[in-house]
């Protein structure tokens, strides 16, 4: 059954439009609360956000809803999606809470949820939030000395930094590197460039003024653009990219050439492999990830385990495999050695650590293969399920046909707004570009 309110990543939509308002905010958190709230302490709850404007009306919504139900609330301020994963645990909390829409433009906003172990809830915990949202909850809450409180936790930014730079080997810093970082006027435009720094490089940040208006605008891990110019002009070593709420990276090499989600996966597995510590043989990516990542790591004795697109579903086949490295093409790159959601400062300091070591520039470090011809063309729609008729599924028919097994056919709609992604992948650079504008021409058509 199709849910009310949760997505693929929480709940996610226009900031007062018709889902994402301050009431259903209050009903989550009192909903959400009641959930979480047992007995035998006082419980709490953390909350972090991203610099959108719209945060600071959804924060004070929760903050009322978690409070009138008997929990106690910790307010991190802006805090990457990760560093609130992570301070869920540290600070003993019930439940951790992101507010946030990650990559998407300022006007949009989400809320994410946390177990108390720092890892996202299940479909069936968000479910159940859901049930509890749409029942008489006013009748439930809580009076009198049982009303919870809140506070501002002005050492949140300083335990996360710390734990970051703490994911290095022994022995490594990073001085004598020029990093240029780009924190997409997001939720990492404080920690990320102090934990750099403070690591030893010489730090150069754009993307680090933000206004409530301008997360991830033209700027960020899906607008490289800004970071390439500042890498070549500055000539430096790297430049890292983050998202709105830091949880995927982009790196962007010396040359100013991009390296992916799938490149900066395979730079790590190798090397842990070498150092005898990567676990399940191999590492966990997509169904989006390059044929030529899954042919790299054969060569080199190690699997590639697949699984649907987003992050949730990757890290629960790390965690029923017991794979350590995984991610996505996009950049969300987990390290459950170190983090329970994808986390990219973590993972930029495991790459920076790789080139530090390896004593070579970053393009000899992080090309590892040579990418299949690849292409992803995202179709937007109105309203139906074009992928249910029948001109599109003869399309998607013959075009497998067509690829053969020496390619790669996937097809999905978003999770989070009305547009269809076709990716073809094969060693024939023609038969890729022809099979996407057919398909795509198709689902326009009938849509």
């Amino acid at each position: 059954m199709a849910r009310k309110y949760f997505g693929t990543d929480g709940i996610r939509g226009l900031a007062n439009g018709e889902k994402l308002t301050p009431g259903l905010a209050m009903r989550v958190g009192m909903a959400a609360g009641l959930k979480f709230v047992n007995g035998d302490h006082r419980n709490r709850v953390v909350i972090g956000k991203d610099t959108r404007r719209s945060g600071y009306m959804i924060e004070s919504a929760l903050t009322a809803g978690f409070t009138a139900v008997g929990m106690d609330v910790y307010l991190l301020g802006p805090m990457p999606t990760p560093a609130v994963a992570m301070l869920t645990r540290s600070l003993r909390a019930d439940l951790g809470v992101m507010i946030s829409a990650s990559h998407n433009p300022f006007d949009d906003n989400g809320i994410k949820l946390f177990r108390h172990d720092g890892y996202k809830l299940s479909d069936q915990l968000e479910s159940e939030i859901e049930e509890l949202m749409d029942t008489d909850i006013l009748s439930r809450l809580s009076t009198g000395r049982e009303i919870g409180r809140a506070h501002r936790d002005e050492a949140a930014q300083t335990r996360y930094i710390e734990y970051a730079k703490r994911t290095l080997p022994k022995g490594i810093d990073l001085s004598g590197l020029r990093v240029v970082l780009d924190c997409a006027n997001g939720a990492a435009y404080k920690v990320a460039p102090t934990a750099l720094w403070e690591l030893g490089a010489e730090v150069f940040t754009i993307g680090n003024e933000p206004d409530g208006f301008n997360i991830n605008d033209k700027v960020g891990s899906t607008a490289p653009e800004a970071l390439i110019g500042k890498v070549k002009e500055l000539r430096a070593d790297i430049g890292i990219a983050l998202d709105g709420d830091a949880d995927r990276v982009i790196i962007v090499d010396e040359k100013g050439e991009i390296v992916d989600g799938d490149q900066f996966m395979a730079v790590i597995a190798q090397s842990w492999h070498a150092r005898g510590e990567l676990r399940g043989g191999g590492l966990v990516a997509t169904v989006m990830s390059n044929l030529g990542l899954e042919r790299y790591l054969d060569g080199i004795g190690l699997s590639l385990e697949r699984t649907q697109v987003g992050d949730r579903y990757v890290l629960e086949a790390m965690r029923a495999k017991g794979f350590n490295v995984g991610g996505e093409q996009s950049g969300h790159i987990i390290l459950t050695d170190f983090t329970t959601t994808g986390d990219g400062l973590i993972a930029a300091l495991q790459l920076l650590a790789v080139a530090k070591q390896a004593g070579k520039p970053v393009s000899d470090v992080c090309r590892r293969f040579a990418k299949v011809p690849q292409l992803l063309q995202s179709v937007r729609y109105k309203d139906g399920k074009p992928l249910e008729h029948k001109l599109v599924q003869q399309a998607i028919k013959e075009s497998e046909a067509r690829l053969g097994h020496g390619g790669r056919l996937v097809i999905r709609p978003s999770g989070t707004e009305p547009v269809i992604r076709v990716m073809v992948e094969s060693d024939d650079e023609g038969l890729v570009a022809a099979i996407v504008s057919e398909i795509a021409a198709t689902i326009r058509k009938v849509a």
